[in-house]
């Protein structure tokens, strides 16, 4: 009845609502950070527009998201045909998994890394090339992934900043890997956490693009710009590809009210630098907690940080949840992944998870 791919796969199982959670705990608030959502919300632009913009929801969307792709093109100066929109960046990476791989194909991507790269090249009947970040780094390996190209390879998904490591790949690197690789090979630049990266040796794959007709990047608004309830991201690809990932992007797959609330989100600068300062400011409240307790961790450019507990990390995780701190265990034995919340978020889930590691 279905695809036999499908046999060795499972369903997405989201977590509970937090007033669920709450309840059943016996707790006055529950905090989630694992998800890497924005802790601030989102602008207060993108509130006037949901407030004040009439929106007639009897009607389907502008199927071609004009507005926002017009909007997008000129924030990156680039073509507005290359803009691809998607429900979230998971959106995009089923409608480009779906129009470039055949069974037989395959994909190359760091491990760990987003889970939903393997997981669309399976149902599609492509196999999935793992290789392993530094241990000591947390990198990936480009070198690796270039010497893993073979006739079959379609994709190397380049998650940069990676989830769930935060680290990054650098402009050397990337291009290093660009020039080895066929120009038949997509190599795609998944930036979904590339606001908050303040390393000075993260890349401009921007300027790549007139280089590279092989380069495709994917950014969102689910992250920094706090608009992941509304799912809405979008891909720059290469105009030869824009015929058939339409052909295969569903006719009105973003809402009017994402397209509204993206295109007022994106004006709001400000906004966003606010929520990188805090973030690195957050981030350093865990670089301290970790230092003090020996903990290993990765130097992370994004929103959340990795780290080995040197422990069961899925009994912390839910040691952590009975103090009302919803983490994220299980991506790799004894690591936990916790998203940077507010100041007080973070001291609190810090002051948790010491109380919880000081246990006799």
């Amino acid at each position: 009845m279905v695809k036999s791919a499908l046999n060795a796969l499972s369903a997405y199982k989201p977590g509970k609502p937090l007033e669920e959670v709450r309840r059943e705990l016996g707790l006055q608030k529950i905090y989630k950070l694992a998800s890497n959502e924005n802790p601030f919300g989102t602008s207060k632009a993108v509130s006037r527009i949901l407030k004040e913009e009439s929106i007639d929801l009897s009607y389907y969307p502008d199927g071609a998201g004009r507005i926002l792709r017009e909007a997008i093109a000129k924030f990156h100066d680039v073509p507005t045909d290359q803009i691809l929109l998607g429900s979230g960046l998971d959106d995009v990476i089923q409608i480009i998994s779906r129009a470039v791989l055949e069974p037989g194909d395959n994909i190359i991507e760091a491990a760990p890394t987003f889970s939903q790269y393997s997981l669309h090249a399976t149902i599609e009947g492509a196999e999935t090339i793992s290789l392993p970040v530094d241990e000591t780094t947390g990198k990936s390996d480009l070198t690796a992934m270039a010497n893993a190209v073979n006739a079959r390879t379609k994709i190397i998904w380049l998650c940069n900043p990676n989830n769930p490591t935060g680290t990054i790949s650098t402009q050397r690197e990337v291009l290093t890997l660009l020039e080895s690789v066929p120009k038949n090979v997509l190599v795609i630049s998944d930036e979904a956490y590339f606001e908050y990266a303040t390393s000075a040796d993260y890349p401009d794959t921007f300027a790549l693009l007139d280089q590279f007709p092989n380069v495709i990047i994917m950014r969102t608004f689910s992250k920094i710009y706090g608009l992941a309830g509304l799912r809405i991201g979008y891909a720059i690809i290469p105009e030869a590809l824009s015929e058939p990932l339409n052909i295969v992007r569903l006719p009105f797959n973003t809402s009017s009210i994402a397209q509204s609330a993206a295109t007022a989100a994106l004006a709001d600068q400000a906004f966003v630098k606010k929520c990188v300062d805090a973030n690195t400011s957050g981030l350093q409240q865990w670089y301290d907690f970790l230092d003090a307790h020996g903990l290993t961790y990765y130097k992370s450019d994004a929103n959340f940080i990795f780290f080995d507990t040197k422990r069961d990390a899925t009994e912390l995780f839910n040691k952590l949840l009975q103090k009302g701190y919803i983490v994220r265990a299980g991506l790799k034995p004894n690591w936990l992944r916790i998203t940077i919340g507010s100041t007080q978020e973070n001291q609190g889930c810090i002051q948790a998870l010491t109380s919880i590691l000081e246990e006799k």
